[in-house]
């Protein structure tokens, strides 16, 4: 039982600011000074995107070489990375444009505020033919929950604890309101070009969901899937087991597609299936790994522990035949230690301040980068 890997790249948002955790707007100034980074709305955040890689072994340094760049720049105005995915220490009151010129900045801040002021990483995977992209949005759809439950980090907003572990999917606009269960490319590219006809989508990437198709010619020319929904994990080693679960189901879904595709094995309708995903999503922003989630093959309830450790079990032997299960082993630490959000949350609950914690996970963040490239250096 075995597949080739899939190409895998992402985009990551990340907040810029102090040490001490209070956010500070510099994104204009970044793309100014280094290439490959962008501007997000609110200059208080910015993106990177990597290359797309096959390979395990090379998306460490991926992800950490454009954080030690900008970290450098950074640090030369006593400013640095922060962790998390809203503005924890930040004014949630006040929107921070990054470019007053730019009218579709102007769009979003006029109809969304600053509930789009967020940090995080879109996981995508190449998927070039079109009716398996379908049916692994499909699947990753009805376990997107599952994902965003490893990887909530945002329990903090203005200076306070949300009651929520990832205040991020809580808050973010999900557009359009209502959106189906992809039966097929047609149905997409119709229901997108019925989206844009009526305003409720103001151009082709202005579909914000849990996992979307994505390619150089939306809704068309397709090659890869989106998964949007992640909060932003500094980890690499955390970022990469969920990547590769993600990977390894979609690969299941190639190798049977009867069993994994919830379009054909799943006793509830298209609509229920919809509605069960969305539903999923927000129980997850909310308790994350705590939640108690429906199943997508009957709608039956399980916790969110088990049912990710029935993922896990899942692709235990198609892990071992690429020789990659030790890439899926940060997992089990989630499970039993909590994600980010938790951690944060029981060392709040002991008396540590928003502040402490923000500068806490803001050297961990530096000692990753520093750890990643002593590594690279040793290996010659």
């Amino acid at each position: 039982m075995s597949t080739a890997p899939l190409l895998k790249g992402f985009e990551v948002e990340l907040f810029t600011g102090r040490s001490s955790g209070e956010n500070v707007g510099v994104s204009s100034e970044v793309i100014r000074d280094l290439p490959g980074f962008v501007t997000e709305p609110d200059r208080r955040n910015l993106e990177y995107i990597t290359a797309p890689l096959a390979a395990y072994d090379q998306l460490e340094d991926a992800l950490l070489t454009p954080r030690r760049e900008l970290r450098t720049w950074l640090s030369a105005r006593d400013l640095t990375l922060l962790p998390g995915s809203t503005l924890s220490l930040g004014n949630p009151e006040c929107f921070e444009r990054s470019n007053p010129n730019n009218p579709y900045h102007q769009l979003i801040e006029d109809t969304y505020g600053t509930s789009v002021v967020t940090a995080s990483v879109h996981i995508n995977l190449g998927l070039e033919d079109l009716e398996l992209l379908f049916a692994a949005v499909r699947l990753v759809r009805c376990e997107a929950a599952l994902l965003l439950a490893l990887s909530a980090s945002s329990p903090f907003l203005a200076g306070k604890t949300t009651g929520r572990h990832s205040q991020r999917w809580h808050q973010f606009p999900l557009t359009p309101k209502e959106v189906p269960l992809f039966l097929d490319h047609q149905h997409y590219i119709n229901w997108v070009e019925e989206q844009l006809t009526s305003s409720a989508m103001h151009n082709e990437r202005h579909l914000w969901t849990s996992v979307r198709p994505n390619g150089p010619d939306r809704p068309y020319n397709l090659n890869r899937l989106e998964l949007r929904i992640c909060d932003l994990v500094t980890d690499p080693a955390e970022l990469i087991a969920i990547t590769a679960l993600l990977e390894l189901r979609v690969q299941l879904l190639m190798l049977h597609p009867e069993q994994f595709d919830p379009l054909r094995s799943s006793k509830l309708s298209a609509g229920e299936l919809q509605r069960l995903a969305d539903s999923n999503d927000q129980k997850a922003a909310s308790d994350s790994l705590n939640a108690t989630l429906n199943h997508w093959s009957d709608g039956a309830l399980i916790s969110c522990r088990d049912w990710i450790r029935e993922l896990i079990q899942s692709v235990e032997a198609l892990a071992e035949s690429q020789k990659v299960e030790e890439r899926l082993s940060p997992l089990e630490g989630l499970l039993e230690n909590g994600n980010q959000a938790m951690r944060w949350l029981e060392s709040y609950a002991k008396g540590q301040t928003i502040s402490a914690l923000l500068a806490a996970g803001t050297l961990a963040m530096e000692n990753e980068e520093v750890a990643a490239l002593n590594k690279s250096a040793a290996l010659g």
